[in-house]
């Protein structure tokens, strides 16, 4: 049974534009699905709808988000917030602005624990301070004490997945987390969300447009374009040859490692223009079934 079921799941802007278009997906315990496509496919939007923190302008129009066997829009708005506070975690895409920079880190780990598993505070900062371990930082005792803007960007990215860890979630959704972050440090901060991931047996939703992070740390995957999803496989599949030919462009046009001098593949016009007269298409029978 798959731990989050995304079912038909459509978000519209208030003036009608949609941001998702009828997106199903299945996230079972454990697995590590990666959600990619250009910048505004609606990988980011996925997650919000889940978290329930969609833009104020944005607004669910049809489908179902199940978690662990709960329909979360059948339930209250504080039952929602508690079911997903308590299952769910977010490692957002810039540490730096994720960070309240005007309270010290130890409190920013720990209220995960103190609020949703109701610990007292001297356990939960002992708790921390293993996380923290966990995660490779140094003297974890003087990072607890520090200010956001005191650390590193490859430790605040470290802080804020010990945090996610903190209370022990099934469910954690990265939204790029490494593109704030120098490539030197983008393989460790890999390297280390991939073995908490494994250690914790927790399921992870992976947000990535680059599609040399989904070869090294995802099973599944579901290729999005104009919030749609156009091809949903294995990876190893998706690795050996993609069936949709949008995936067929975007492989191609995925820089290779082992030909750095050559020259970069465009997704062509002609794929674009495939692409959005499928979309059309769908838009144009979902409407004449009277779908939103």
């Amino acid at each position: 049974m798959s731990f989050l079921s995304i079912q038909d799941l459509s978000v519209r802007l208030s003036n009608g534009i949609p941001l998702l278009r009828s997106v199903s997906l299945d996230v079972s315990a454990g697995e590590v699905r990666a959600l990619v496509g250009e910048s505004g496919a609606g990988k980011s939007m996925i997650g919000k709808a889940v978290l329930g923190i969609l833009p104020r302008a944005a607004h669910l129009t049809d489908g179902r988000i199940v978690l662990d066997g709960e329909d979360l829009e059948s339930l209250s708005p504080k039952t929602r917030r508690q079911r997903i506070g308590a299952r769910v975690a977010l490692i957002p895409q810039d540490p730096l602005t994720a960070l309240n920079p005007s309270r010290r880190v130890g409190p920013q780990v720990t209220d995960r624990l103190v609020d949703i598993l109701g610990w007292k505070r001297p356990a939960a900062e002992a708790r921390a301070l293993e996380l923290l371990e966990e995660v490779h930082i140094e003297a974890p005792e003087r990072v607890m004490k520090a200010y956001p803007h005191e650390l590193s960007g490859g430790m605040r990215q470290r802080v804020l997945i010990a945090s996610a860890f903190a209370a022990e979630p099934k469910l954690i959704i990265a939204d790029e987390p490494t593109t704030a972050l120098d490539v030197t440090v983008q393989k460790q901060i890999l390297k280390l969300i991939r073995d908490m991931q494994q250690r914790h047996g927790t399921a992870l939703l992976f947000v990535t447009h680059d599609l040399g992070v989904v070869s090294k740390i995802a099973q599944t995957l579901s290729v999005l374009y104009a919030g749609k999803v156009v091809e949903e496989t294995g990876v190893e599949h998706f690795f050996a040859g993609p069936s949709h030919p949008y995936s067929r462009a975007l492989l191609a046009a995925t820089p290779k490692y082992t030909d750095p001098d050559g020259s970069l593949t465009p997704v062509p016009d002609s794929v674009v223009s495939a692409v959005d007269a499928e979309i059309a298409a769908f838009d144009a029978k979902r409407l004449e079934a009277g779908q939103r």
